[in-house]
C-alpha cells in the first residue's frame, strides 16, 4: 500500500472568502476529503496460511520423491513432484493393486518419447502429512521404466492439479516441503522473483551462450533429471553450439520409453541474474512437438533447479528462486554410454552405445553389476553416483552367466574432445 502524499504548498482555502463562494468551497472540501477516503480503501487479500511440512528424498538428477496416500490406502506411495506434469497421475500397477475404478477416455498425453491415450481414476483424495487434497482426477500411466531407472518404485506423479491449489516451498537445503494456502506471501530476502508464462506448465526465459548468446523460453521442469533438454530444431536454427564441440550419443527415459539423444556442454547459462558455467545439455529430436518450437526451446531440468530453494506460487503465477548450498556443486560431466537399470533386485547393464567407453571396456547387455570401485551395495543410486564422479579409469566387477569378470572402463569427460 502506497503512502498518501499531501501537498502543503497551497492552502485548502483562504481566510478571506465571500459568502457567494462559501458553499462551493465547503462542497469542494467535502468532495476532496471524500475522494481521499475512498482512495485509501483497498480490498486486501488474507495472508497465506501455513498448512503442513514434510520431508522428501532426492534421486539422481535432483528428482524429488515424497510420500503420500490415496483414499483409504494404508500404505504410503512414492510420488515425483513434477512441475513438468500438466495434471496428476498414478502408475497402472498401483491402480490395479488399490482396486481403483478406471474410466476410459480419448485424452492424449505426450512426452519426449511418444504419445499415449490415457485412462482416468476420477475423484480421489491424496493424503499428505497434515493435508488432504480432495477431488483429484488421476490419469493412469506406466512407470515401470522409471522405477527401474531410479531403483525406487514410482507410484505416481504430482503436477499441476495439486500445485495450482497451493503455495509450495521446496527447500533442497533442508530436504523439506512446506505447503501454504493461497494468499499474500512474505518471500525471504535475497533471491529473485520470476513471472513465468502459464498454461498448466510454467515457461520461463533463459539465455544460453556457447557459439553465441541465444534466449528462448523453456519449460520449468522439476521432473526432468538433467540440466537442459534442448530441441534439435532450436539448436540447429540458433547455431547455439560452438563449432568443434564434442557431441556424445546417449539416451534418456521419458513418456513412451527410451529416447536416443546427443550430449554436450554449453559455455554459460543465465536464468534471471544467475549464471552457470560449462552446463551439460541434452539435445533431442522433438518429433512429438513437446516444446512447440519455436515457442519453446526445450526444458530446464532439476539438475539446475535443485541449486535453488523454490517457492512455487501457481495461484499468483510466481516462482521465487534463491541460490542454496548446492549452487556451486559440480555438474555431471562423465560419459559411459551405459544404460543401467534395477531389475528383480539386480543392477543390470541393458543399453550400450556403440563406440562408447562402456562398449570399448567390453560390457554386454545383460551383465549384472556386482561392484564398482569396491562398492558392493547393489544400490543403483550409489552406482550411478560412482560413474558420475569417476572420470578416468573405473574398475567394475560384473557377473556374466553367473561368472565374475573384472572390466576396466575409462570414463570420458564431455567437456573434452
Amino acid at each position: 500500500m502506497f503512502p498518501i502524499m499531501v501537498n502543503s504548498e497551497y492552502p485548502l482555502f483562504s481566510i478571506f472568502i465571500s459568502v457567494k463562494n462559501a458553499c462551493f468551497i465547503i462542497l469542494s472540501i467535502v468532495l476532496f476529503c471524500g475522494f481521499n477516503a475512498a482512495a485509501q480503501e483497498e480490498f486486501v487479500q488474507e495472508p497465506a496460511k501455513f498448512l503442513t511440512r514434510f520431508p522428501f528424498v532426492q534421486l539422481n538428477g535432483g528428482i524429488v520423491v515424497l510420500k503420500a496416500k490415496v483414499d483409504n490406502c494404508v500404505d504410503s506411495l512414492n510420488f515425483v513432484l513434477d512441475t513438468g506434469s500438466g495434471g496428476i497421475s498414478l502408475d497402472s500397477t498401483t491402480v490395479a493393486e488399490l482396486g481403483l475404478p478406471i474410466s476410459k477416455s480419448n485424452r492424449t498425453i505426450r512426452g519426449i518419447a511418444g504419445l499415449k491415450l490415457v485412462d482416468f481414476a476420477f475423484d480421489h483424495t491424496l493424503h499428505l502429512k497434515g493435508l488432504d487434497v480432495t477431488h483429484l482426477d488421476f490419469h493412469i500411466n506406466d512407470y515401470e521404466l522409471l522405477s527401474s531407472v531410479y531403483g525406487v518404485r514410482i507410484d505416481g506423479v504430482i503436477g499441476y492439479s495439486f500445485l495450482r491449489r497451493y503455495i509450495v516451498k521446496v527447500s533442497y537445503d533442508e530436504m523439506m516441503i512446506e505447503v501454504y494456502s493461497p494468499g499474500l506471501f512474505k518471500y525471504p530476502r535475497g533471491g529473485y522473483m520470476i513471472h513465468p508464462d502459464f498454461s498448466n506448465l510454467p515457461m520461463y526465459g533463459a539465455t544460453l551462450n556457447d557459439g553465441r548468446a541465444v534466449s528462448n523460453k523453456f519449460i520449468f521442469d522439476t521432473g526432468a533429471g538433467l540440466c537442459f533438454l534442448l530441441s534439435k530444431d532450436f539448436v540447429e536454427d540458433s547455431a547455439i553450439i560452438k563449432k568443434g564441440r564434442s557431441i556424445f550419443t546417449t539416451q534418456a527415459e521419458g513418456l513412451g520409453g527410451k529416447k536416443v539423444m546427443s550430449l554436450t556442454v554449453v559455455k554459460e547459462v543465465k536464468i534471471g541474474p544467475y549464471k552457470f558455467k560449462q552446463v551439460p545439455v541434452h539435445i533431442f529430436d522433438d518429433e512429438f512437438n513437446v516444446t512447440s518450437y519455436p515457442i519453446l526451446g526445450g526444458i530446464i531440468g532439476n539438475d539446475i533447479l535443485r541449486r535453488f530453494n523454490l517457492i512455487l506460487n501457481y495461484p499468483f503465477q510466481q516462482i521465487f528462486i534463491k541460490p542454496n548450498s548446492h549452487s556451486f556443486e559440480n555438474f555431471d560431466y562423465a560419459y559411459t554410454g551405459l544404460g543401467i537399470y534395477q531389475i528383480d533386485s539386480e543392477i543390470k547393464v541393458i543399453d550400450i552405445v556403440p563406440g562408447s567407453p562402456g562398449d570399448i571396456a567390453g560390457f554386454k547387455s545383460g551383465d549384472v553389476i556386482f561392484s564398482i570401485e569396491n562398492n558392493y551395495s547393489k544400490n543403483i543410486q550409489a552406482y550411478k553416483n560412482l560413474f558420475q564422479n569417476s572420470i578416468g579409469k573405473v574398475k567394475v566387477v560384473i557377473l556374466r552367466n553367473k561368472e565374475p569378470i573384472i572390466l576396466t572402463m575409462v570414463v570420458k569427460d564431455i567437456r573434452k574432445k
